[in-house]
């Protein structure tokens, strides 16, 4: 650990998992805005749809989740696959161990974020969504039980934060959390799968 090629890749390592959760986290807003937005428009546009006499155009909003959990995917996915590439190759066999050894270790990272974002942010935002009650109230509203109730109508205060609390923590404790799985598995086997290249024709940077 205390070699100098080693300690590089650990802080790079340790780096990645925040990386990675913000550009998931980020995309799940983006595209959230573009569901919003095409929502208002069919609203705006359907004669009847507020009312209910209407149906609504399901197959364009399906269309704006599955385009989305594609393409939003592919930046995330070029940083888990080309980060070993590009370390191994330019710095040798030696950094990519260091790489996999911050993104693992529970010390710097990845581990301790993925409990952290599942269990902790599950507790105090996303689990919310585990309140029968209140799971999903923009669509449920409240008051379906007498402690709903109690806790004030939809629009009130305690449904205002349930909503952001739902909003948020699904996207942690659904997305950011479990991916970070495909990220420790994906580095470690890629890295496996050429270290005895790296390890023959890797250094490039050293070597010059």
């Amino acid at each position: 650990m205390l070699t100098p090629k080693v300690f590089i890749g650990l802080l790079v390592g340790a780096m990645l998992p925040y990386w990675f959760s913000s550009m998931t986290m980020k995309s799940v807003g983006s595209d959230a805005l573009k569901m919003v937005e095409e929502v208002r428009r069919q609203f705006n546009t359907i004669p009847g749809l507020m009312e209910g006499t209407a149906k609504p155009d399901y197959a364009t909003c399906v269309k704006i989740s599955t385009d989305a959990s594609i393409k939003e995917m592919i930046p995330p996915g070029a940083l888990v696959m080309l980060t070993p590439l590009i370390v191994g190759i330019f710095f040798g066999v030696e950094t990519p161990f260091g790489v996999i050894s911050g993104v693992w270790c529970t010390i710097t990272d990845c581990f301790t974020l993925a409990l952290s974002t599942i269990f902790w942010v599950l507790l105090f935002t996303g689990g919310i969504s585990l309140v029968p009650d209140w799971h999903m109230p923009r669509s449920k509203g409240a008051g379906a039980s007498e402690h709903a109730r109690s806790l004030g109508p939809k629009g009130s205060d305690c449904h205002k934060a349930a909503v952001i609390g739902d909003s948020i923590g699904d996207s942690l404790k659904h997305i950011s959390g479990p991916s970070l799985n495909i990220l420790i598995k994906l580095m470690a086997v890629e890295s496996l799968v050429f270290a005895p290249f790296f390890a023959t024709h890797g250094g490039l940077l050293f070597k010059i």
